[in-house]
């Protein structure tokens, strides 16, 4: 049993062993530019050892941010600035052809460095002025830098053509100001970044934009800020410098391992993923965000019938519109719809890589929207189920107050006005005889009435309460009945006080008809949020649910409020029917 992340296919394993060589690759390089400029460094032998430890941070930052998202192109990034570290260390040395190649490169690492904080963290340049600033930034490192060597006597043989102060001096100022503008706008594009983030994202982004521009201004205007201003010697300032240099790849690591720039693993991990078993397998949308790298990462699903797209509790969502911060890929099976990934455009801004990895779940994806599918139903027919109860319950009252405010009414009057005809002192004897057996017969018709009243939904319970319903229903018991009330937040719910009051009839229905019961217990109590009912008796036992209609469509009712319905009838033991209602406000 495998789980994502505990076994590793080839691609991986070729993955590591390729970043396990170019470890080894970049500590021999740093050590064999050590033994060339060590010997003949006297007392500035720690600057070199400096250059080759930020060098070895870059290689070092960058391989562990490749490893750990294979996808994203800034581990190479840094892979690649570590390397420019190293190029331009190299002019340091005495070789004329090695220390040439090291001028060349001696400001590359700004442009790097723009390249880095403009590409993150997705690793890819999403906008045009975003590849324009680069571009130049490359211009300003390479192009620009010529005339600072070609016109310099004191730069190696190789490239000095001239000795020219005054074209040095003007190479100088251009490379300065082009620089500036490249700084300038970069701080622009990384401002509206910010400015589109969310608090999320923002507590990441602004610590790392803001050190990568102070990295920025140290590398292009070193002599001016350092030695100028704040008075350093040279070899201070390169020193300041060289810090700075090392602490960008450690920001840009700590970047994409942090927040909502998590871990991700290449995709190849989800077909392991798909073999897993047991407990150590995770869900289907933790092994996409490990994948993608989004721990917000999100699976919906199409539902054909109600042509909606639900989330895995079968509630109904909106995909995110094409300018939102958030986009979406639809997944297919078999050239049909079924769902799609919702992801956070700003981690990965390539749909391809998103869709690649659809392709690897979309069977895993299916088995969870029929599940999404079976929840909606679900929900569907539960909420039919609670609108019929509901319905019924509103009919009910309805009828029970017609009844008792309407017929009643009219039967008391006639009974009066029939009991006046029979007192009335012109009236045969004859006459009051029938009037007065007239009354009787209203007064048994009134009676019948209220006890019908009474079976479709008690007044007592519409006026006062379950509470108050339910001390009227134990004293109307002909056999000894015990009651534990205890409801002290106010009234409930009218669908709660509704099928409370007829779990409790009906418990005591079948106690006095069936179960020949000799006494009766009955138990309603609040706790929180929970309402508890408890029918008791005595009796013989032996009712079920699947005998009759009465406990069954209690059981019902229950179950449509989100309840518990619990019988308990052996034979000679007698009866506890209980139920356990959801009753917050």
């Amino acid at each position: 049993m495998v789980a994502l992340g505990t076994a590793r296919l080839p691609r991986s394993r070729s993955l590591g062993r390729a970043s396990s060589m170019l470890a080894a690759a970049a500590l021999g390089l740093g050590c064999i530019q050590l033994g060339v400029v060590l010997p003949g460094s006297g007392d500035v032998w720690w600057a070199h050892v400096l250059f080759a430890a930020v060098f070895w941070v870059y290689v070092a930052a960058g391989i562990l941010a490749w490893l750990r998202r294979p996808s994203n192109r800034i581990g190479a990034l840094l892979v690649f600035g570590g390397f420019m570290v190293f190029a331009a260390s190299l002019a340091n040395t005495d070789i004329p052809g090695i220390a040439a190649f090291g001028t060349v490169c001696a400001t590359a690492v700004f442009a790097v460095t723009i390249h880095l904080l403009l590409a993150f963290p997705a690793g890819r340049l999403r906008t045009r002025a975003s590849r324009a600033t680069v571009v130049a930034a490359y211009v300003v490192s390479f192009v620009l830098q010529a005339p600072l060597y070609l016109f310099d006597k004191s730069a190696p043989s190789p490239l000095s053509v001239a000795d020219r102060a005054d074209l040095l001096l003007v190479g100088e100022w251009v490379q300065r100001a082009a620089g500036a503008l490249v700084v300038v706008a970069t701080a622009v594009i990384l401002a509206q970044r910010l400015k589109r983030a969310d608090a999320a994202h923002f507590r990441v982004l602004g610590p790392l934009f803001a050190y990568g521009m102070l990295a920025v201004l140290t590398i292009s205007l070193r002599s001016f800020l350092l030695e100028n201003i704040f008075g350093l010697s040279p070899l201070a300032g390169a020193t300041v410098q060289l810090v700075v240099f090392g602490g960008i790849p450690i920001a840009f690591t700590l970047g994409v391992l942090r927040g909502g720039f998590a871990r991700t693993g290449a995709l190849d991990e989800l077909g392991t993923w798909l073999g897993a078993t047991g407990a150590a397998r995770l869900s289907l949308v933790d092994a996409l965000a490990q994948a993608l790298g989004d721990n917000s990462v999100q699976i919906v699903f199409w539902v054909p019938e109600q042509k909606a797209w639900v989330d895995s509790s079968g509630t109904q969502i909106e995909l995110p519109g094409p300018q939102a911060e958030r986009a979406s890929v639809e997944l297919e099976l078999a050239g049909a719809r079924i769902g799609a990934i919702v992801y956070d455009a700003a981690l990965n801004d390539d749909p391809d890589v998103v869709r690649a990895a659809g392709r690897v779940i979309a069977i895993a994806a299916e088995h969870e929207r029929l599940l999404a599918e079976l929840r909606a139903s679900q929900d569907a027919l539960w909420r039919s189920r609670a609108r019929l109860v509901a319905a019924a319950d509103r009919e009910r009252r309805r009828i029970a107050r017609d009844l008792h405010d309407g017929i009643q009414v009219r039967l008391v009057l006639l009974a009066l006005e029939a009991q006046q005809i029979a007192n009335a002192p012109e009236s045969a004897l004859a006459t009051a005889r029938q009037a007065t057996a007239l009354r009787v017969g209203i007064d048994a018709a009134a009676a019948e009435l209220r006890r019908l009243v009474h079976d479709v939904m008690p007044s007592t319970l519409i006026e006062r309460g379950l509470a108050a319903a339910t001390e009227d229903l134990v004293d109307r018991m002909p056999v000894p009945t015990s009651l534990y009330l205890n409801i002290t937040d106010g009234r409930l719910s009218e669908r709660v006080e509704s099928t409370a009051y007829f779990v409790i009839a009906e418990g005591l229905a079948n106690a006095l008809k069936h179960a020949k019961a000799q006494k009766l217990d009955v138990r309603v109590e609040r706790a929180g949020d929970r309402l508890f009912v408890e029918v008791a008796d005595d009796g013989t036992g032996g009712a079920a649910l699947s005998v009759g209609n009465g406990l069954r469509g209690l059981a019902d009712r229950v179950d449509v409020l989100g309840g518990r319905f619990h019988l308990d009838s052996e034979l000679g033991v007698g009866t506890r029917l209980a139920a356990d209602l959801p009753c917050a406000s």
